[in-house]
């Protein structure tokens, strides 16, 4: 996803506010081993981004953002929202290195609902974890984990050892930690 950004010269609150009233989002730019760059964010255009992103993958989409003429592969590593009207106010981005891993949150995704047979006895799904922490290359990032859940019956749960990660994803959680299980009504 492409998106306009634009280098801002000043930080004090009355510019940021000038930003915002703008329709525009402050934002700062991380390069690894570099100090961050305080950038202005298309405002319509991030907004047009999230309604393209399904829920909880935000942390996993790449970003081109085009700084001054430069472009840049970035992910959301931070994001401020306004507590009552929930408007975005601030990013933090992490640019992309082809060769330097990263460390993204991955959604799990529990598939296999419909014909779980411990729902089918009267059970409920509870899914403990909803994303997990890994460390990888930025072109081995997965857009989510499916964790299949149709063979569980009540009390029976599903751990973190029974994702299958790609080669070069590495878990930074425990592979004992239960992601999902079938409790009981």
């Amino acid at each position: 996803m492409n998106l306009t950004a634009k280098k801002r010269a000043g930080e004090t609150k009355g510019e940021t506010k000038q930003i915002r009233r703008s329709g525009n989002i402050p934002a700062v730019f991380y390069a690894p081993g570099e100090t961050g760059i305080s950038i202005e964010i298309d405002g319509p255009e991030f907004a047009a981004a999230m309604r393209n992103i399904k829920q909880g993958h935000l942390s996993t989409t790449i970003f081109t953002l085009n700084v001054d003429g430069k472009k840049k592969k970035a992910i959301v590593k931070g994001i401020q929202y306004e507590l009552t009207s929930y408007d975005v106010i601030h990013l933090d981005f992490e640019e992309l290195k082809d060769d330097i891993p990263v460390t993204v949150k991955v959604p799990v995704e529990c598939v296999g609902l419909a014909d779980c047979v411990g729902v089918k006895l009267g059970g409920f799904l509870r899914q403990i974890i909803r994303n997990v922490k890994v460390k990888c290359l930025p072109k081995d990032i997965p857009s989510e984990f499916a964790l299949d859940i149709s063979e569980l019956k009540i009390k029976q749960s599903k751990r973190l050892s029974d994702i299958t990660m790609p080669k070069g994803v590495n878990p930074i959680a425990a592979a004992d930690e239960v992601v999902a299980v079938i409790a009981k009504r």
